[in-house]
C-alpha cells in the first residue's frame, strides 16, 4: 500500500473545495489540517470535509508533525511568504496559481525550494490534464509553428457589484489581483510551457478605477512565429485555441480545461467551395476529476524526491510571471507587493 502524503490547506473558499474533490480520488491524498483565519470558519470547512485538525495559525501548522504538503489558496499577495514558511519547516508546497504577484517573490520561492530540499509546484491544472500532454505529444505533427492564440475571457459577476461601487477582492490591487492574474494566466501559461519565454511582448488593455486590469490583448514575438493571448473579466468570449503551423494546426477547445483538441493537416490549395475538415481527435479517455493529475503529479514528485516538475516547472512559473510583470508594467498596474 502507497504511503500517504498528509496534506494541509490554507484557505477556506470555492477553489479549495474543488482541489480537494479532486484529490480524493488519489489514493495516497490524506487530508489532515486546515488552517484559517478564525476558528469559525476553519471548523465549518473541517466538519464539510471531515479534516480532524484545524488551525489558524499557519506558523503553528507548518511547525507541527501532521502535515507533510501544504496547499496553498490564499490571496496572491501572501502565495510568496507563506510558501517560504511553509517549506521553511520542511513542507512540500502545493501553491495555487499565480504563483507569486510577480517574478521576484517566485525567483525567492524557488531558492527556498532548494535551500529547503522540498518539492515546490504551481497548482496550474491545464498543463498536467491529459489532453494537454496529447497537445504537447502531438506539436511535432504541425511542423514549423507559426501561432499561439489562446482567449479566456469570462465575465464576473463580481464586476456587477464593481460597477455599483463594491469593489471586491477579485479587483483589488493590494491582493495582487486583476483579469491577467485570475484567468490571463491561463492563456499565458501553456504557450510557455510548450514554447518557452518570448522575445518581446506588447499589451494593451483596459485597466479599472481600483488600478486592476479588466482585460487585455497581449501580442508576443518568438523566433519565426507569435503568440496572441487574449484575457477579460469585464466581458466573455467562446473562442478556441490554437497552434498552428506549416504542416497544420491544433485546436484546442478551451485553453482552461481542454476537453476536445483537435489536429489539423495542412489542406490541399482550396478552391474555396471543400467542406472544413472534421479534424483528427486528439482527445483521450478521462475518468478523473480536473483537479486529479495536478495532486497526482505533485505527490509523484514528493515520492520521486524531486523539487520540481518536468512541466509545471520552476522556470515556466518564473517566466510565466515574468511576462505578467511586464503587461502589467505596460498597461499601467502596480501591487502595493512590487514594492516590497
Amino acid at each position: 500500500m502507497n504511503k500517504k502524503i498528509r496534506f494541509g490547506v490554507v484557505g477556506t473558499n470555492f477553489i479549495t473545495d474543488w482541489v480537494i474533490a479532486g484529490a480524493r480520488e488519489e489514493e495516497r491524498f490524506e487530508l489532515a489540517a486546515v488552517c484559517s483565519r478564525t476558528q469559525e470558519r476553519g471548523a465549518e470547512f473541517a466538519a464539510k470535509h471531515n479534516i480532524p485538525h484545524i488551525f489558524t495559525s499557519l506558523d503553528d501548522m507548518v511547525q507541527s508533525d501532521i502535515i507533510d504538503a501544504v496547499y496553498i489558496a490564499s490571496p496572491n499577495y501572501k502565495h510568496a511568504e507563506q510558501s517560504i514558511l511553509a517549506m521553511s519547516h520542511g513542507k512540500h508546497v502545493l501553491c495555487e496559481k499565480p504563483i507569486a504577484s510577480n517574478a521576484r517573490e517566485a525567483r525567492a520561492m524557488v531558492a527556498a525550494s532548494y535551500k529547503y530540499g522540498v518539492t515546490l509546484m504551481e497548482a496550474m491544472k491545464s498543463t498536467l490534464s491529459p489532453n494537454f500532454i496529447a497537445v504537447k505529444d502531438n506539436l511535432h505533427r504541425i511542423g514549423t509553428p507559426r501561432r499561439y492564440f489562446a482567449s479566456f475571457c469570462q465575465y464576473s459577476s463580481r464586476y456587477d457589484k464593481f460597477k455599483e461601487g463594491i469593489i471586491l477582492n477579485a479587483f483589488r490591487p493590494e491582493l495582487s489581483n486583476g483579469a491577467m492574474m485570475d484567468i490571463g494566466v491561463y492563456t499565458l501559461y501553456p504557450l510557455i510551457a510548450l514554447f518557452g519565454s518570448p522575445k518581446s511582448v506588447n499589451a494593451q488593455g483596459i485597466v479599472l478605477s481600483s488600478g486592476v486590469d479588466g482585460q487585455g490583448a497581449v501580442n508576443m514575438q518568438y523566433d519565426g512565429f507569435n503568440a496572441t493571448v487574449l484575457y477579460s473579466k469585464i466581458a466573455n468570449s467562446q473562442l478556441p485555441a490554437e497552434i498552428e503551423g506549416e504542416d497544420g494546426n491544433i485546436m484546442i477547445d478551451r485553453i482552461q480545461t481542454p476537453v476536445d483538441v483537435r489536429f489539423y493537416p495542412r489542406q490541399a490549395p482550396a478552391s474555396g467551395h471543400e467542406k472544413r475538415a472534421e479534424g483528427e481527435s486528439l482527445t483521450g479517455a478521462d475518468n478523473h476529476n480536473e483537479y486529479f493529475y495536478e495532486i497526482k503529479e505533485f505527490i509523484d514528485l514528493i515520492e520521486q524526491g524531486r523539487r520540481e516538475s518536468s512541466i509545471n516547472s520552476h522556470q515556466c512559473s518564473i517566466a510565466t510571471m515574468e511576462v505578467i510583470d511586464e503587461v502589467r508594467r505596460q498597461l499601467g498596474v502596480r501591487y502595493p507587493a512590487d514594492e516590497a
